[in-house]
C-alpha cells in the first residue's frame, strides 16, 4: 500500500486516499471498492421492474385497447427513461467524476433540495419499498397456489373447484426471506439478482409463447381498438379500469426507489453516471420490447376476457407442466426482487440505529460464524438478525391479513410514482443544473411533472374504488381461490 501514501500511528495503519480513484483495495470514500459494472447495475434493475406485473399487461392494454395501450407503454417507458437519467446525474453532489457521493435517495434529495423535502421523501419511499414487500409475499403465494391448482385441474379436471388456501405458501415465502435477508450487503446480492432476471424471462416468455399459440389455434386477433366495450361493463367501470390500467402499466416500469442504491455498488470509471445511464437504457429496451410482446399477445388471445394474471387467472390450463415451470419461476424471481427492493430499506433502518446507540453492542457488535468449505466466516450481527427476522414476519402476517393487496399496493404506488420517479428527479435536476424558472426547459420539465401528477391522481382513484370493492367480500385469514 505504499503507493498510497499509508503511515503508521499508534500501531494503527491509516491510509491517506487519493481524492480521485481510490486505492487498489478502497475507492474514493474509503469504502472498499464497488466492483458493479453495467451488466449488475441492468440485472437490478430487470429484476427489480420485470415484476409479475408484466403478467397483468393483458389486461391493462384490454381496458385501453390497441390503440391507447401501445402508445401508453412506449410513453411511460421515455419518461422512465429520462427521469432515470436526470436521477443518475444527482448520485454526485457538483463534479460527477470527484464530487461527493449520496449513497441513497434521500441523501441525494437531502443535497439537492434539503428541508421538510427530505422527509417526505423518506416517508414515501420507505413506505413504498414496505408495500412492495406485501405485495411480492401475495403475488408468490398466489403462483405457488396456481402450481397445487393447476396440478389438480389437470388430474380432477377442469371443472372441480380445487379450493386452497394462501396462508401456507405465505408462511413458506417468509422463511425463505428470512433466510435471505440475512445477506448484509445490496452489493453482495449481485448473484440473486442475475439469478431473478433470469427467471422473469423465462415465465415472460412462456406467458408470450402461450398467447401466440392461443392466437395460432383460434386462428385470429382479438381485442379491438377502444378495448373493452360499454356492455361488457358499465361506463363507470370502464373510466374506473381504464385508470387502473394507466396505474398498473405505469408501475410496472417503476424502480427510481432504488436507482441511486443501485448505482452505489457500480464502480468506475468510468463515472458511475455514465455507466447507470447505459444500464437503464438497456433496462428500458428490454423491458418494454417484453411487455409489449406479452401485453400485446395476451391481448391477442383473450381480447376482452384478458385475466388479471396471465398465468394464474386460468386462461390457459395446459400444458400443465409448463405452467407449473412458469410459476415456479415468478416465485424464484420474487424471492430476488423481495431482496432488492428491501436491502435500501434494511440498510436506513441499521444506519440509523448505529447513528442513535453508537455504544450498543446488540446493534453494533458483529460475531465470526465459520462456514464450511473453505468460504469467508460469516459476520452475524445480532440487531440485523433480530430487525430483519421481525421485518419479514410482519409483511407475511399483513399479506395474511390483506390478501386483497395488490389493489393497496396499486395505492401505495400511485401516491410513490409521481413524487419519487418524477417529481424529486425533475427537481434535483433544475436546482443542480441551475436552470432558470420560466425558461423554456423549466417549463417542459413542469410541463412533464404536471402530467404525471395527474395520472397518478388518476390511478389512486381507480386503486381506491377497487379497494372499496374487495372490502365488500373480506374475511380476515379466510382467502382461498
Amino acid at each position: 500500500m505504499g503507493e498510497n501514501n499509508a503511515v503508521m500511528k499508534n500501531n494503527h495503519q491509516v491510509v491517506d486516499l487519493p481524492p480521485q480513484g481510490g486505492s487498489k483495495c478502497f475507492d474514493d470514500d474509503g469504502r472498499l471498492k464497488r466492483t458493479g459494472n453495467v451488466w449488475t447495475a441492468s440485472a437490478h434493475i430487470i429484476t427489480a421492474v420485470i415484476g409479475s406485473g408484466v403478467l397483468s399487461l393483458a389486461w391493462a392494454i384490454a381496458q385501453l385497447g390497441w390503440i391507447a395501450g401501445p402508445i401508453m407503454m412506449f410513453l411511460f417507458s421515455f419518461v422512465i427513461y429520462y427521469t432515470s437519467c436526470l436521477l443518475a446525474e444527482c448520485y454526485r453532489t457538483g463534479d460527477p467524476v470527484t464530487g461527493k457521493r449520496n449513497y441513497t435517495y434521500m441523501e441525494a434529495v437531502q443535497a439537492n433540495l434539503g428541508g421538510a423535502k427530505v422527509k417526505i421523501c423518506g416517508i414515501v419511499q420507505y413506505l413504498n419499498l414496505f408495500g412492495v414487500a406485501i405485495g411480492y409475499t401475495i403475488a408468490a403465494s398466489i403462483s405457488m397456489m396456481a402450481i397445487k391448482r393447476s396440478n389438480c385441474f389437470h388430474e380432477e379436471g377442469g371443472d372441480s373447484p380445487c379450493h386452497i388456501s394462501s396462508n401456507s405458501f405465505m408462511i413458506m415465502f417468509g422463511i425463505t426471506e428470512i433466510f435471505f435477508s440475512q445477506i448484509p450487503d445490496f452489493d453482495q446480492i449481485w448473484w440473486l439478482s442475475i439469478v431473478a432476471a433470469v427467471m422473469s424471462f423465462t415465465y415472460s416468455t412462456i406467458g408470450l409463447g402461450l398467447g401466440i399459440g392461443k392466437v395460432i389455434v383460434t386462428g385470429k386477433f382479438r381485442g379491438s381498438l377502444t378495448g373493452i366495450s360499454i356492455g361488457a361493463v358499465t361506463q363507470t367501470q370502464k373510466i374506473w379500469r381504464s385508470f387502473q390500467a394507466l396505474g398498473d402499466i405505469a408501475f410496472a416500469y417503476s424502480y427510481s426507489i432504488i436507482l441511486i442504491e443501485i448505482q452505489d455498488t457500480v464502480k468506475s470509471p468510468p463515472s458511475e453516471e455514465k455507466t447507470m445511464k447505459k444500464a437503464t437504457l438497456i433496462s428500458v429496451i428490454v423491458t418494454t420490447a417484453f411487455y409489449m410482446m406479452c401485453g400485446c399477445m395476451g391481448y391477442a388471445a383473450f381480447g376482452d376476457n384478458s385475466p388479471g394474471n396471465l398465468l394464474t387467472g386460468f386462461g390457459f390450463y395446459n400444458p400443465y407442466w409448463l405452467l407449473d415451470i412458469a410459476n415456479a419461476a415468478i416465485v424464484i424471481h420474487l424471492v430476488g426482487a423481495y431482496q432488492v427492493y428491501c436491502q435500501p430499506l434494511f440498510a436506513f433502518i441499521e444506519k440509523w440505529a448505529a447513528e442513535k446507540w453508537p455504544k450498543s453492542q446488540f446493534i453494533n457488535k458483529s460475531i465470526q460464524v465459520p462456514l464450511p468449505g473453505g468460504f469467508r466466516p460469516y459476520n452475524l450481527n445480532l440487531f440485523r438478525l433480530v430487525w430483519r427476522t421481525a421485518f419479514v414476519i410482519v409483511t407475511t402476517v399483513i399479506s395474511m391479513l390483506l390478501p386483497f393487496f395488490n389493489d393497496v399496493v396499486g395505492l401505495l404506488g400511485a401516491l410513490g410514482f409521481w413524487p419519487l420517479t418524477v417529481y424529486f428527479p425533475v427537481e434535483m435536476y433544475i436546482a443542480q443544473k441551475k436552470i432558470p424558472k420560466w425558461s423554456t426547459r423549466w417549463l417542459s420539465l413542469q410541463t412533464l411533472s404536471l402530467a404525471c401528477l395527474i395520472i397518478s391522481i388518476a390511478a389512486a382513484a381507480g386503486s381506491i374504488a377497487g379497494v372499496v370493492l374487495d372490502l365488500k367480500t373480506y374475511r380476515p385469514f379466510k382467502t382461498s381461490y
